[in-house]
């Protein structure tokens, strides 16, 4: 298969401006010529003009995230999950996400179904069940319920205690094809019983998650929001801190001294303190909002500063996913637009380990790129007032308007 495009303004994902105007040529899924490209394609789209991008990347997204309620969520069938992760992933797919990781609750069955075509959506990386301490952010059982002595296994995260535990637990998702693991290190909104201070997961646990992720050349993320939770995480191994509302300048430059990423999730924050309460998140879960949502632009910049690698990611719940673009808003208020464009991208490809691969348009990298109107190297609000003209994902046309 041999796709032209035409025409375009392309950025590579790297630059600090548009690297050439011309032409790509995709064949069997991979950028072949990027230029002046001479002879047709099997099918050829002119753009006439507009930016031509790698394809976004979303590093924190929950496909299985089907309510905003994650106790209601920790109660249905895995099939019943598997219909809504199908219209969200075709969804986030048609915003020009053409690669998402999910941070807990996606598995095997997701990934090969996005694989041999059966269900339309980005590429997957998935993290199986994200593991939790019990009373940790992973642990959705409400506060009167009483132990049943056995391990407790939701819908997004599974409950682990003791060095054993977690190693078995780690191995367990490997075997199953995670392509990386997810714990907390700190107390979260939507869990019903750990304060947003609370430490998680003793040190040794974590070195031990950390040490079979590496067996499997992988790699551990962490939600943590406390300075406190993301040290934790971090003096222990981990490589890629999810939200770090809390972050402060120590902290931020000890991150970038030990090489980790940062992957905010401002959008989310918006959304619950707008919709969470009505479509369904517990009133004790909205109150917890406030203690992070306003730190997060600040944790930006600190990261920013420190040298810190930020990622993006968006971390949205049941009908909120729909607001998945508005990330770039929220970044672009303390970032610049460059920088948000290259977490999207470069970055983003560089912490699910596929640099040169994803998040680029450059030869021999995979046919993932979208077109959008204006310059959004300069002004994002193209982004989520327009959305993509053209998706194409491994070569393929995925949408087109």
């Amino acid at each position: 298969m041999r796709l032209k495009i035409t025409n375009a303004r392309i950025w590579d994902g790297f630059a600090d401006d548009y690297v050439t105007e011309g032409d790509v040529l995709c064949i069997d899924g991979k950028i072949a010529e990027i230029g002046k490209v001479s002879g047709a394609g099997d099918r050829t789209v002119d753009l006439k003009g507009k930016a031509l991008l790698p394809g976004f990347i979303d590093c924190h997204f929950h496909a299985y995230a089907a309510d905003a309620n994650l106790g209601w969520v920790d109660s249905l069938p895995v099939s019943y999950l598997a219909h809504h992760a199908s219209k969200l992933l075709g969804d986030a797919l048609d915003r020009g996400f053409t690669t998402i990781r999910d941070a807990g609750g996606a598995d095997w069955g997701l990934w090969r179904a996005i694989e041999d075509g059966v269900l339309r959506g980005p590429r997957l990386f998935y993290s199986e069940k994200a593991l939790s301490q019990t009373g940790g952010h992973g642990d959705g059982r409400a506060q009167h319920i009483e132990p049943c002595g056995c391990r407790h296994i939701g819908g997004l995260s599974m409950v682990v205690d003791g060095v054993d535990q977690v190693r078995q637990a780690a191995r367990e998702a490997f075997r199953r094809g995670a392509h990386q693991i997810k714990i907390f290190t700190s107390g979260g909104i939507s869990s019903p019983t750990d304060p947003i201070w609370m430490q998680q997961f003793s040190a040794e646990e974590i070195r031990a998650i950390v040490e079979e992720a590496e067996t499997r050349r992988s790699y551990v993320l962490s939600h943590a929001y406390t300075p406190g939770g993301i040290r934790h995480a971090i003096d222990n191994g981990v490589r890629s801190i999810e939200h770090g509302n809390l972050l402060d300048e120590p902290t931020a430059k000890l991150m970038a001294e030990k090489g980790a990423f940062l992957v905010p999730t401002l959008i989310t924050y918006e959304a619950l303190t707008i919709e969470g309460a009505q479509l369904g998140m517990p009133q004790a879960q909205v109150d917890k909002i406030g203690e992070v949502a306003s730190k997060g632009g600040e944790a930006v910049q600190h990261a920013r500063k420190a040298g810190v690698k930020i990622g993006l990611g968006t971390d949205l719940l049941g009908a909120m996913h729909r607001w998945q673009l508005h990330e770039f808003r929220m970044r672009g208020a303390v970032d610049k637009p460059i920088d948000v464009l290259r977490s999207a991208t470069s970055v983003n490809a560089e912490l699910v380990q596929r640099p040169g691969e994803l998040g680029c348009v450059k030869v021999g990298a995979l046919a993932d790129v979208c077109a959008w109107e204006g310059d959004p190297l300069s002004d994002l609000s193209t982004i989520w007032e327009k959305g993509p003209s053209l998706v194409v994902k491994g070569g393929e046309v995925m949408r087109e308007a």
